[in-house]
């Protein structure tokens, strides 16, 4: 059984789940300053364009409105954000992507740099069972803001990856990686089958020079 990974935000679908989570949750009165709120998001993505994020600060801003909200609320309003947010924005190529591979009867993974609280249901949703994504904390129920573990982000994708595994590095050599960005390389570059989608411009030179596939997914 082949592995198939897959990144979530802008490679499944059109947009970053956590961002656009941000704006659901001002949307629904989750927010106290929204303005701020907004404004650190939309700074902080930039920063992850560059590859310069500061994936703890992130988290610390975008789990802050979940602050001792219940893990039902909390799931009842992803629901929502899901059926009105996500479902129109994931692409037509995925879902035939997942299913090619399915078929194949390969082990599909969604591994993402965003919340398990987000990335787990979306997955769900998406028909795909396991997932690797940043943890956050619960303490009696209810959301703590902090978030726990190895983060999957950059080099961290790597590392959960081989821990899910079992360090068996043979695995990845027969895997397939679908990724939009070049914060993804560290993984990229490990497993035998690297497919550049929708890929930003960093991601996009280096896969051409590499030879890699470079799929325009809508």
């Amino acid at each position: 059984m082949k592995l198939a990974l897959f990144d979530l935000d802008e490679t499944l679908i059109s947009g970053d789940c956590s961002s656009l989570w941000s704006a659901y949750m001002v949307a629904n009165g989750w927010v106290a300053d929204e303005q701020a709120f907004l404004q650190q998001d939309a700074a902080l993505m930039q920063q992850y364009a560059v590859g310069k994020m500061d994936m703890q600060e992130y988290m610390r801003c975008t789990l802050a409105p979940l602050t001792g909200r219940s893990e039902s609320d909390v799931a009842g309003m992803v629901t929502s954000y899901i059926q009105d947010v996500i479902a129109p924005r994931i692409y037509a190529q995925a879902r035939e992507c997942l299913a090619a591979h399915r078929a194949q009867g390969d082990r599909t993974v969604i591994i993402s740099a965003s919340g398990e609280h987000l990335v787990r249901p979306i997955a769900g949703y998406l028909g795909v069972e396991e997932t690797l994504a940043i943890g956050v904390e619960m303490k009696d129920g209810r959301f703590t803001g902090a978030t726990q573990g190895t983060m999957t982000y950059r080099e961290g994708k790597v590392s959960r990856l081989l821990e899910l595994i079992n360090q068996d590095d043979s695995l990845l050599q027969q895997a397939s990686f679908y990724s939009d960005s070049h914060n993804d390389l560290p993984l990229l570059t490990r497993v035998g089958q690297p497919v550049a989608v929708n890929p930003d411009a960093i991601l996009l030179r280096h896969a051409r020079q590499a030879g890699w596939p470079v799929f325009s997914w809508k």
